[in-house]
This record gives C-alpha cells, sequence and structure tokens, in this order.
C-alpha cells in the first residue's frame, strides 16, 4: 500500500514524463532551417547597436522589490479576507482565535506601512530626484570664458 506522498511522487513523475514527451514529439515535427537573419539579436524591429551589457539605474531594483513587497502583502491580506468573510464559521467557533489573528494581521500590516513610510522618507518612491550640481571644470579655464562657451553651444 502506498502513502499519499508515493502519489505524489508518482504524479510529478508522470508530470515530467508528460512535458518531456511533448516537447520530443514537437522537436520530431517542427522545421528546422536555422539561417543568419533568424539567429540575429531582434529588439523591437531594430538592429541591434553595441553590447547589451549597460549599466542600469538602481531606481528599477528598488521599485521593483517595493512592487514585490506590496505583492506579498496582498497574497498575505487576501485569504485572510475570505476566511473571516465567512460569519458561520466565526459564529460556531470560539472568539479567542479571532483575536488572536486580528491582533497577528495588524502587526503584519503595521509593519508593512512602516516599510512604506521608511521607503517615501528615503525618497525611493520619486523616479526622479531633483540634485542640483556644480559644474566641474576638466581643466584648469578662465571660469567666465567656460561658462560662456556652454551657453553658446548648450
Amino acid at each position: 500500500m502506498q502513502s499519499q506522498f508515493g502519489f505524489i511522487l508518482l504524479f510529478f513523475i508522470a508530470a515530467i514524463l508528460l512535458v518531456l514527451t511533448v516537447l520530443n514529439i514537437a522537436r520530431l515535427l517542427r522545421p528546422n532551417r536555422p539561417n543568419v537573419e533568424k539567429n540575429a539579436t531582434y529588439e523591437s524591429g531594430e538592429e541591434a547597436i553595441g553590447s547589451s551589457q549597460v549599466a542600469f539605474n538602481i531606481k528599477f531594483y528598488v521599485i521593483a522589490v517595493i512592487f514585490l513587497l506590496f505583492e506579498v502583502e496582498i497574497l498575505m491580506l487576501f485569504p485572510w479576507a475570505v476566511v473571516f468573510s465567512d460569519k458561520k464559521m466565526i459564529e460556531t467557533t470560539n472568539g479567542s482565535w479571532l483575536i488572536y489573528t486580528g491582533i497577528e494581521m495588524l502587526i503584519f500590516v503595521v509593519l508593512l506601512v512602516l516599510g512604506l513610510a521608511y521607503v517615501w522618507k528615503k525618497g525611493h518612491l520619486d523616479w526622479i530626484q531633483p540634485k542640483t550640481r556644480e559644474k566641474i571644470t576638466p581643466w584648469p579655464v578662465n571660469r567666465e570664458a567656460y561658462e560662456t562657451i556652454n551657453e553658446k553651444y548648450s
């Protein structure tokens, strides 16, 4: 007699075998005619210019992490809200677990609000941060002459 874990293992093995079988059948049936144009890098219909290894602004990663933080919040709050929307279950059970889970969820939401306040205070939610920088001359020249040339050609 197999345990429940045996059925799960058999299910995973069958799923892997099914995927491998379908991929092999597709590989046998598809046409294979490679050429230079098919193997070229394609980016929105434009020819690739230069290297694809470009330094990105760290803001993209910060915004992505903040987005993931609040996605996790929604993933945690949704099942909690579904359980608490069932009035029959709340009426038939002891109220002590309601207090415990309510406090637990309140702590969770407060921590997320504190995280949002921290990120907001640090200015990570502002896409463009205003920074004033003094123009630095690349070599020692007359400052007024340098500014005049910059204004003329900018």
